[in-house]
């Protein structure tokens, strides 16, 4: 493993050397890979556009970071900007120097990415759903463009992929293997929910079960293994202790602060997908017309960016996990359930005028 690590901090030296010129672009590529986008940007755009496909979202999400959060616990993986400083395979003990940014400081473990895990489970998703529109026919111009299409958006797929894995590395909060072993994952994660229909007509009884369920064995692994002298919170001190910047250590990437988040986005896509407010709006007489869909899409979208002002206070973190448990919940309650019915009455408002 010092092996691996070794040959991972060559090439974070070589890109940020060689590759110095694309920084910007890197660290735009890391915001791109940040799974709080898959709540924010792609679900309130395509949960209109395909409900099943938005839903199938979320459930990959939440599943495929909780995934991520116990492979991080039971893989012990290092983060590259503390690992040079502790390490004792070095010579005289001459650490190389790698240069750290704003988003470096993570606390969590390193192994896998979870943002390249994020981002290559929603963009198969969304490639997915996007290709099946052209299989629909069967002549030699649909196959043609079918072909087309699909060499088209698998290469976009990639050049994301291999985009947020650079620029994972280039800052230093991850090896190369880390982010290899999160892009297959993610993929693995996405895959196996084309064969999980239920979850299209799940209650907010399994929302609720599945809520517990995945809090309950997070929360249960982290104490059994408490209990044998085994801290799954050990990274922590070690981010603290090696950041460049303290002002760069953030308690949203603890591993419980992910979990939490997640679990907040899928009770609120329950709640709101089982409320008649969603019943009334979107499997209305509206809910099918492109005009409507097309104003949800907006005003979501714009709604959510106004959230990013609430600013939940840290110095307390057990209320910091509740205040993030809401404001997560809030996220698809905006998008699935107020926004479509205050858009709704607006319309019908408008109908009646016009008669």
């Amino acid at each position: 493993m010092d092996l691996l690590h070794s040959n991972g901090v060559l090439i974070i030296q070589h890109l940020q050397k060689d590759y110095r010129s694309y920084q910007s672009f890197l660290n735009f590529m890391s915001h791109v890979g940040d799974p709080r986008n898959i709540f924010s940007i792609y679900f309130p755009l395509w949960f209109q556009l395909n409900r099943v496909v938005g839903t199938k979202m979320i459930w990959v999400a939440v599943i495929g970071d909780w995934f991520n959060l116990i492979f991080k616990w039971i893989l012990f993986g290092h983060r590259p900007y503390w690992w040079v400083q502790e390490t004792m395979i070095y010579p005289n003990q001459t650490s190389p120097c790698l240069e750290q940014f704003p988003i470096t400081c993570e606390t969590g473990p390193g192994s896998p990415s979870g943002h390249a895990m994020g981002s290559s489970c929603v963009w198969y998703i969304m490639v997915s759903a996007a290709l099946s529109y052209t299989v629909r026919q069967k002549d030699k111009t649909a196959i043609n463009l079918h072909r087309l299409t699909w060499s088209f958006l698998w290469s976009v797929f990639w050049i994301i992929q291999i985009s947020v894995c650079v620029s994972r590395v280039f800052i230093a909060t991850h090896f190369p293997h880390q982010v290899i072993l999160g892009v297959i994952a993610g993929m693995l994660v996405a895959e196996a929910f084309e064969y999980a229909p239920a979850i299209q007509t799940a209650s907010l009884k399994t929302y609720i079960q599945t809520n517990v369920f995945l809090f309950v064995s997070a929360l249960g692994l982290y104490l059994v293994l408490k209990l044998i002298d085994i801290d799954l919170l050990w990274s922590v001190p070690k981010a603290k202790k090696w950041c460049a910047n303290p002002e760069w250590i953030n308690i949203d990437t603890t591993p419980f602060a992910g979990l939490v988040r997640n679990l907040g986005a899928l009770f609120g896509l329950g709640l709101s997908i089982n409320s008649d407010m969603f019943v009334i709006s979107c499997k209305g007489k509206h809910g099918y017309k492109p005009s409507f869909r097309m104003l949800c899409i907006a005003t979501s979208l714009a709604t959510l960016q106004l959230y990013d002002f609430i600013k939940i206070p840290t110095h307390t973190e057990y209320l910091f996990y509740i205040l993030s448990f809401c404001k997560s919940a809030a996220i698809p309650l905006t998008v699935v359930a107020l926004v479509p019915y205050c858009i709704h009455l607006l319309m019908k408002q408008i109908e009646k005028k016009l008669q």
